[in-house]
């Protein structure tokens, strides 16, 4: 793994705010307009106002929302609302958290790794990204020098080494606690014993991290830190030398991976033979069911197939779901589709749904980009909007998928995972000056 350091994190004061699950919110890319005027409803000091502040109409060069953001941080700090740890320390993060009727604990830790570019160090990422979100998460990194939001890395441990000697380092210890807007626990422990600290640094040395979720905020602080060097003030020990990362080991017990399914509006709309006869003998195609709600009947077929070769797919225009699935001739349709990419990338439902049905076979190279949900109860009311000629349902890629593929340098297509629950925002952030 790169490098690893404890930091003095700036934490929320709890004498000041009152309860911590008033002031935590989800990542920056997951808060709608609605959950963002909410947050700010719920708490005067919730930390949307940080990751995510309002844009103005009369916004100006010398007044908009990050320069805002940057005097609601200095104003925190002067009133106390957030103080700085007296010493570094890493960070032992638990989510406690219920998903398909079963109860998972996802352990790790946060800490500040070595904000290496792509392709120079030991971090891989296994997803694209775009310039409008990184020049968004620059502009608030520059004027508030602080990474509010973790990026979520996966390391290898199959023994669960690591997260053992943070477990009995913990022990006993009260956690700080906080729940989300889903229901998720979230414990978070200080950890500042400098044996400990040397040995997590130990089994970590040499260890690569795979990028789970973050993937725009770690480029960022990969940026910032080109310009503190092109300024000629990036010391050995400057703070940007290191993004804030919860690490958690990619054999952990409570680590899941949800599927995206995929939902097409201003597409045409087919029947379910319409789109059977344009697939052709690249996919067997069988009727699974009729209307929204067998959407739960399609999914779960998928489920207990396994299978990254078959989509559920939905005709709106004879409310009729079936499941697709690849033949050899898709097979080999494929390969030429997606030919630069290696053979294991285009084995993913997500590839395969992408490249080979909607951009080759429906030719929608130029369609809106489609509404991503998780759940089939999300699938089952969205189309009941009458909003969405086309839906897709695919398997997620799996942590295996990411490692491999990560290691030969490809990036899957946008989605392919979806890691659940998202890390709470507002526990710890690492200053960066």
């Amino acid at each position: 793994m790169p490098e690893i350091v404890p930091f003095a994190g700036l934490r929320y004061n709890v004498d000041k705010i009152g309860k911590l699950s008033d002031v935590i919110a989800p990542p920056y890319d997951v808060i709608s307009p609605e959950m963002q005027d909410e947050l700010l409803a719920k708490h005067p000091n919730n930390v949307v106002r940080l990751i995510l502040d309002k844009i103005s109409p009369s916004d100006t060069e010398s007044d908009n929302r990050y320069t805002r953001t940057a005097r609601t941080l200095n104003d925190w700090k002067a009133s106390q609302v957030l103080v700085t740890e007296p010493e570094p320390a890493l960070y032992v993060y638990h989510q406690i958290y219920t998903a398909a009727g079963r109860d998972y604990c996802r352990k790790g830790f946060m800490c500040g790794v070595k904000a290496d570019p792509f392709g120079e160090g030991l971090v891989f990422p296994h997803e694209l990204t775009l310039s409008g979100p990184k020049a968004d998460r620059l502009m608030l990194t520059v004027t508030c020098k602080t990474n509010f939001s973790q990026v979520f890395g996966l390391y290898p441990d199959d023994t669960g080494e690591v997260q053992k000697i943070l477990d009995a380092a913990v022990q006993g210890l009260v956690p700080v606690e906080a729940v989300d807007h889903l229901g998720v626990l979230n414990r978070m422990w200080a950890v500042t014993d400098s044996a400990v600290i040397t040995e997590v640094k130990r089994l970590m040395a040499g260890l690569p991290v795979f990028i789970a979720d973050g993937h725009h905020r770690y480029e960022t602080a990969c940026n910032y830190r080109k310009q503190i060097a092109e300024m000629g003030e990036l010391t050995p020990d400057h703070p940007a030398n290191h993004v804030l990362m919860m690490c958690v080991a990619m054999d952990d017990p409570g680590l899941i991976v949800l599927p995206t399914h995929r939902l097409f509006s201003g597409v045409p709309e087919w029947t379910m033979e319409e789109l059977s006869d344009k697939l052709g003998k690249l996919f067997h195609v069988k009727q699974i069911g009729d209307g929204a709600e067998s959407a739960g009947s399609a999914w779960a077929e998928i489920e207990r197939a396994g299978c990254q070769n078959q989509i559920a797919l939905y005709t709106a225009k004879d409310q009729k779901w079936s499941i697709a699935s690849l033949t050899e001739d898709g097979r080999e349709e494929m390969d030429k589709a997606a030919a630069e990419h290696h053979p294991e990338w285009r084995e993913l439902g997500v590839g395969i749904l992408h490249r080979l049905i909607v951009d080759t076979v429906l030719r929608l190279t130029d369609m809106e980009k489609p509404k991503y949900v998780h759940l089939i109860e999300e699938v089952v009311a969205e189309l009941r909007t009458g909003g969405f000629p086309l839906a897709a349902l695919v398997m997620p890629a799996t942590v295996g998928h990411i490692r491999s593929l990560s290691l030969m340098g490809e990036r899957m297509p946008p989605k392919s995972t979806y890691f659940y629950p998202k890390l709470a925002g507002g526990l710890v952030f690492k200053p960066l000056e």
